[in-house]
């Protein structure tokens, strides 16, 4: 950085080869994640639909930017019914799974980062929950319905992510390679 005024108050300027100076907006999901905007696309639940004769509901996710796509999440009854609760911000007279969980990781002072789904096989989908807490950083794999119910259910807005890939409809990641997501493993990005 160099001085433009040498005295109290100097605006610094950017010299070459380093990035600009702030702008003055708090820095995006993608930004506090150190994650390629390439690679991974913010999302909102739009809805929760149920489609008849179908037995499952599915999680409407839509894209915060261009192009806006959609993607649709078949989940359980159970978990599509815990969604809609916290996706309308309805009470219940005795606490959820997914409500217990918030309270659980609230008492401990482990917080949800964000989010991500991260891999596609037809119409199965991979997930997981990047927390931080007193021991640290921790990605934990899960189902995508958990890690959307517990956003929903977080005090401040958490990031939901997809891999472009999975939008893609693509069942593997780029590169021909597959994240092993056999029991036990989590299915991680590249």
């Amino acid at each position: 950085m160099t001085d433009v005024d040498a005295g109290a108050g100097a605006v610094q300027q950017p010299t070459e080869g380093e990035p600009d100076a702030p702008t003055g907006l708090p820095p995006t999901p993608l930004e506090v994640l150190e994650l390629s905007p390439e690679e991974w696309r913010i999302v909102a639940v739009a809805a929760v639909e149920m489609e008849l004769p179908s037995a499952n509901p599915e999680i409407v996710l839509h894209e915060a930017q261009d192009p806006w796509r959609e993607l649709r999440i078949p989940v359980g009854l159970a978990e599509g019914t815990a969604i809609a609760f916290a996706f309308r911000s309805i009470d219940t007279p005795r606490p959820l799974t997914h409500e217990l969980v918030t309270e659980i990781l609230d008492g401990h002072d482990v917080s949800i980062e964000a989010v991500r789904i991260t891999v596609r096989r037809g119409r199965v989908f991979f997930a997981e929950i990047d927390t931080t807490g007193p021991r640290g950083r921790r990605v934990l794999p899960c189902r995508p319905s958990d890690a959307i119910a517990l956003a929903l259910r977080q005090r401040l807005p958490t990031p939901i992510l997809v891999a472009e890939w999975v939008f893609s409809g693509a069942d593997a990641v780029p590169g021909g390679e597959m994240p092993d997501t056999s029991p036990g493993t989590a299915p991680t990005a590249p």
